[in-house]
């Protein structure tokens, strides 16, 4: 099978060494000094089974690779219109792109059965960059749950025990082709899910993503820190349970809301958006805290937790210089 993983970050670079690992044809669209390191030394993924050093294809010009099985996009929100032009030459007719990422997704009401489907979300894809790019009989939604980091240029750390990905195609249904990348995934060591609701999904995550993530980044502390404040543990479960009744205001269910919170204060991970932040690099306000917030509106959830949370969030974020002052998301 041939596979492009299009970014090779944390998440991308564990995803394609464990591919490598199981036999799959990796390739890695990368831009900047990475091409050339990549290029000499390979892609080094330092997992808790031992160490997985593959040499894959490298460069920042999708067109050279000609068309994939899979695409495996593992880029964060902000980057992904700026890659729409890029998947085209990707793709043959049987092949399939997934997305991987936190937060709502572009694609949300793509496949979508309920009075909503086939809007957009212009904030999370400008122009429907993507949604042209990518057709509907294509699109792959996946959520992971790896705690993965990256320690130099091309050289990953995942060594925790338990690496899950959920994968669904958006419209729910069954797909010979996902089966298949699903096995490969499972040859690599990952523990795979296919689901027929990856919404649900979602909102599993990103219950924890937008309360996790926006508590610790206004206190500069993990989550297991801030929540050893009882007042910030309460705001948290609010904040939560309103997170809970979006997804329920839209047909789904985001799981246990008080095991949520019983994990993130047992936590001692800093959330990516923390890491963002500290890192100076764009942060993914709008799929993480704003699209929440603007899918609250349409169901009409009420969100007062939320509403100060999520305003305190974008202001630190502007303060940085690392959000622009934007409107906030809008579905068409």
């Amino acid at each position: 099978m041939k596979i492009c993983m299009y970014g090779a970050g944390a998440v991308g670079g564990h995803i394609g060494g464990r591919l490598a690992e199981a036999g799959a044809i990796v390739s890695i669209i990368e831009r900047g000094d990475n091409i050339a390191i990549l290029r000499e030394q390979g892609l080094r993924v330092e997992t808790k089974e031992g160490v997985l050093h593959s040499r894959p294809a490298v460069t920042d010009k999708p067109e050279t690779l000609g068309p994939q099985d899979v695409v495996i996009v593992a880029l964060k929100a902000p980057s992904l219109p700026q890659a729409a032009h890029g998947l085209p030459p990707l793709l043959k007719p049987s092949s399939l792109v997934v997305f991987i990422g936190n937060g709502i997704p572009w694609w949300y009401f793509q496949g979508h059965a309920g009075p909503l489907g086939g809007r957009r979300l212009s904030q999370l894809d400008p122009g429907d960059v993507l949604w042209n790019a990518v057709g509907s009989d294509k699109v792959v939604g996946a959520v992971a749950y790896t705690a993965s980091t990256v320690i130099g240029p091309g050289i990953v750390r995942a060594t925790n025990a338990r690496n899950r990905i959920i994968l669904g195609r958006p419209d729910g249904s069954s797909d010979a082709r996902l089966d298949e990348l699903a096995a490969v995934m499972v040859g690599g060591g990952l523990e795979v899910d296919v689901s027929k609701d990856i919404r649900n999904a979602v909102w599993g995550k990103l219950v924890s993503n937008l309360v996790g993530g926006s508590i610790g980044l206004l206190t500069s502390s993990t989550t297991g820190e801030a929540l050893a404040s009882p007042v910030l543990k309460a705001a948290a479960r609010g904040a939560a349970r309103e997170a809970a009744a979006i997804a329920a205001g839209l047909g789904c269910d985001a799981g246990d809301v008080e095991a949520a919170i019983v994990r993130l204060a047992a936590s001692v991970h800093t959330q990516s958006i923390s890491q963002d932040l500290e890192w100076k690099r764009p942060m993914e306000i709008d799929a993480l805290l704003l699209a929440p917030l603007e899918l609250a509106r349409l169901t009409g959830v009420p969100t007062p937790t939320l509403d100060l949370i999520v305003a305190l969030c974008v202001q630190r974020a502007r303060a940085a210089g690392l959000y622009g002052y934007k409107t906030p998301t809008t579905i068409q």
